[in-house]
């Protein structure tokens, strides 16, 4: 893998010696959030993740090399030059052999975090099953990897722009086990609940940490959902949020906007019809799935004779 990729000395450093590391995709940074609030909060949760006792490793894909750890200038890159693809499986080969920039989403992300040795990774929401995916078969790539790559995800749920049933439904189909942190409930973004169950609890970084181990160690492959709910003070009204979410769907529908575009559209809209708080709300979840993310690194860590 020398050939494509570049693995930041201080992720190397920490690899090599089995410290905790925690995987962040560059989406977010590039289409996720304007400048400069993507660029603060990118810095922030690598901030936060170190005071945790744990290497950030902010992922990307840079004039067609796969960058595992990014440096501050590598940031500023994402967060303010135009043109940056996003990425996922597909996408890697063709951005790679033509030497072009890649801003890596959950899918991508845990695919080059577990080529470098990783096994955290920590997002804001995985992708799932679109409203209607039944019979469009708008479905994320980011639930088909969960079946292939050995890497734990820290997320706030699903967005519930998603058919979050729908979503659940399939990760179980795939064998993917949906766990919350400190919840029964699996989370819906913007809100704590969904109305969904998770398939188990855990209440600390020891225990998921353990499970990870047992899983890998026996060879039963692909990822785990880890659902860490948004803190209360964070979390907007449930109501409200549906209420908008249901109209910006009607809107796209209206306007014809399908695939990929789908998604963008609705965050827009909804950041739009929330007076930016669906943005704030955004920061804070991913800041305490950071907070969650590295603690659970922290224990992995320890954990004797794990799954390489």
């Amino acid at each position: 893998m020398k050939k494509y990729m570049e693995i930041h000395p201080e992720v190397k450093k920490a690899l090599e010696k089995g410290n905790p590391v925690v995987a962040l995709e560059s989406t977010i940074i590039s289409h996720g959030m304007p400048y400069p609030k993507n660029l603060e909060t990118a810095r922030e949760v690598e901030k936060i993740i170190r005071q945790r006792g744990a290497v950030p490793a902010t992922i990307g894909i840079m004039k067609g090399r796969l960058k595992i750890g990014l440096t501050e200038e590598e940031l500023m890159y994402f967060a303010t030059e135009k043109g940056i693809l996003k990425t996922s499986r597909r996408d890697i080969p063709y951005i790679t052999a033509n030497k072009k920039d890649g801003a890596t989403t959950v899918a991508s992300t845990m695919i080059l975090a577990g080529m470098a040795g990783i096994r955290v990774f920590v997002t804001g929401g995985i992708g799932g099953v679109h409203r209607g995916g039944q019979n469009t078969l708008d479905i994320s790539a980011d639930l088909m990897e969960f079946s292939k790559t050995d890497m734990a995800v820290i997320c706030a749920g699903a967005k519930s722009i998603l058919d979050i049933g729908l979503t659940l439904e399939y990760l179980e189909t795939q064998g993917v086990p949906v766990v919350g942190f400190k919840t029964e409930s699996f989370p819906a973004f913007y809100t704590r609940e969904s109305g969904y169950k998770v398939d188990y609890q855990v209440d600390n970084g020891m225990s998921m940490a353990r499970i990870m181990k047992d899983k890998w160690e026996m060879d039963l492959k692909g990822g785990i959902v880890i659902g860490n709910p948004i803190p209360r003070e964070a979390e907007l009204d449930p109501k409200f949020i549906n209420d908008a979410i249901e109209k910006a769907i009607a809107l796209a529908e209206e306007k014809g906007i399908q695939g990929k575009e789908v998604t963008p559209f609705l965050l827009s809209h909804l950041k739009e019809a929330t007076k930016g708080r669906s943005l704030d709300a955004n920061i804070e979840l991913v800041y305490n799935n950071a907070r969650v993310g590295a603690d659970i690194a922290v224990a992995y860590a320890t954990l004797k004779d794990k799954a390489p």
